[in-house]
């Protein structure tokens, strides 16, 4: 029980990678919040039952995160209920697939708000109230390969998640008098319903899967399971880093 008694909580929650993380810190004995868009696709009220297994006082807020006013809210919701807040996952993001000549102002700025803007705003939201209650705390920010290598054909993106490496940085010197660890986890190609196409294309699977070194797409537990060690006090010494996730993709594309 490594998370015994901690307050977490994981954005965009209901479904992939911040699912399989919300899933492991309760089984470690954390008070999970799970956050979803409201009116999206996949409902945090689904996913609750499951949590509530391992923690029967888990709550589903929907909110989202690039709305301070709705973040607000939610922190507020957490305090009211546990008192406390101990770790708070930035993982909500969205995507876009478009050449960058066509790329509109309102896909770009979509992509920067949800990504980029709302890993802002729910950090710094969670950070002032971990200074306040005192103690330090916890924020992990779930960025992508992607902070490193290009990827035609989604600008945006990879820009949002250039510039949450850049937060992650100063914040874990900004934070470090607080005692607050800053890092984030860079997964690869992982089998969430964000690459459900790839996922069902046998021929496409097969061509994901050889561009990875270690030659297999990876499971949204593998990347919790990193998420843990960095929720944990074993990570107590960690701040400022990216760990990733990719089966040594980051590697294969540097390795020149």
């Amino acid at each position: 029980m490594q998370l015994k008694g901690k307050v977490a909580l994981v954005t965009g929650s209901a479904s992939g990678i911040g699912k399989a993380i919300a899933t492991r810190f309760a089984a470690e004995g954390a008070h999970v919040v799970l956050n979803y868009h409201p009116g999206g696709k996949h409902s945090g009220e689904e996913v609750l039952p499951e949590i509530k297994r391992f923690d029967p006082d888990a709550l589903a807020i929907g909110a989202n995160v690039d709305n301070r006013q709705e973040v607000e809210s939610m922190v507020q919701q957490i305090v009211s209920r546990f008192g406390r807040l101990d770790i708070a996952v930035s993982n909500a993001g969205i995507e876009i697939k478009k050449p960058f000549l066509d790329i509109t102002d309102e896909e770009w700025a979509r992509v920067i708000s949800v990504n980029l803007y709302g890993s802002f705003v729910v950090s710094q939201l969670a950070a002032r109230q971990m200074v306040k209650q005192g103690g330090g705390g916890k924020l992990i920010f779930i960025s992508s390969v992607h902070e490193d290598i290009p990827f035609a054909g989604f600008t945006p993106y990879c820009v949002s998640k250039g510039g949450i490496r850049m937060l992650m940085r100063n914040l874990a010197l900004e934070l470090a008098p607080h005692k607050i660890n800053v890092n984030n986890v860079a997964p690869g190609a992982i089998a969430t319903p964000i690459n459900e196409k790839v996922l069902k294309d046998p021929e496409k699977l097969k061509k994901a899967a050889s561009e990875v070194p270690l030659g297999r797409i990876g499971k949204p537990e593998e990347v919790a399971a990193v998420a843990l060690f960095l929720a944990g006090n074993e990570s107590d010494y960690v701040t400022g880093s990216t760990y990733y996730v990719d089966g040594g993709m980051v590697q294969q594309v540097t390795r020149y």
